[in-house]
């Protein structure tokens, strides 16, 4: 089995941060000098490459303008739906 990093629930909120950067227009190279963090750093963690650390998130959130509420709800929700199935 997987370890929790690599959950499809930690997958929707992959997901959900790329769209949110690519809608603030925001190049992941953009993204990162923001931050101050390596591209490489970034792209792991919407690839699936990297955990995804609560401040990391909050911080990366608060750069592309993304709510991080909105984001806890779609992990909250995959883990909801998940155990209706």
């Amino acid at each position: 089995m997987k370890p929790s990093p690599y959950t499809i629930h930690y997958d929707n909120l992959r997901a959900w941060l790329k769209q949110q950067r690519e809608n603030s227009g925001l190049s992941l190279r953009a993204a990162s000098a923001m931050m101050g963090r390596h591209h490489s750093v970034l792209g792991k963690m919407e690839q699936d490459r990297r955990k995804i650390e609560l401040s990391e998130f909050i911080e990366y959130c608060e750069v592309i303008g993304a709510d991080p509420h909105e984001g806890m709800d779609v992990m909250i929700n995959s883990l909801k739906t998940s155990k209706l199935v």
